[in-house]
């Protein structure tokens, strides 16, 4: 009988052993997966564009970082924006960048301040609509 508590203890140890290796790769890959969006966005470039040069239209832009991703509409008439539209904003607490829309049709320029608290949001919507502008 103490041979049989024995050999089921080892197996619960090594089940257990097994079970924290998978855990620890998993969280190394997910954490890998982090530090390359941290790195894409921290890279990210944003140029301003000459809307008035565009012709009238709605142009469509998107931008991924892995962890957010923005598609929106851009609507342009007579060398201005107009309206922007959020097609997909896919983002973990950066809801509140999405206000940077208005932002950018008053200044009339991708050119404006990020949001505070969702700085990482904010990259990526001015870096859709600079895709959208450009092409």
């Amino acid at each position: 009988m103490k041979i049989l508590k024995s050999k089921v203890f080892i197996v619960i140890l090594l089940i257990f052993l097994c079970v924290l290796i998978i855990a620890a790769v998993i969280f190394g890959l997910y954490m890998k997966r982090v530090n390359a969006y941290q790195d894409m966005v921290k890279h990210t470039i944003i140029s301003d564009v000459d809307i008035s040069d565009l012709p009238d239209g709605i142009y469509t832009g998107e931008y991924d970082v892995d962890f957010i991703y923005a598609k929106v509409e851009v609507v342009v008439k007579s060398g201005i924006i107009t309206d922007i539209i959020i097609l997909e904003h896919r983002n973990d607490r950066g809801n509140t960048a999405e206000s940077l829309t208005g932002d950018i049709i008053l200044a009339q320029s991708i050119d404006v301040d990020a949001v505070s608290g969702a700085t990482n949001s904010s990259t990526v919507l001015k870096k859709a609509v600079e895709l959208a502008l450009t092409g």
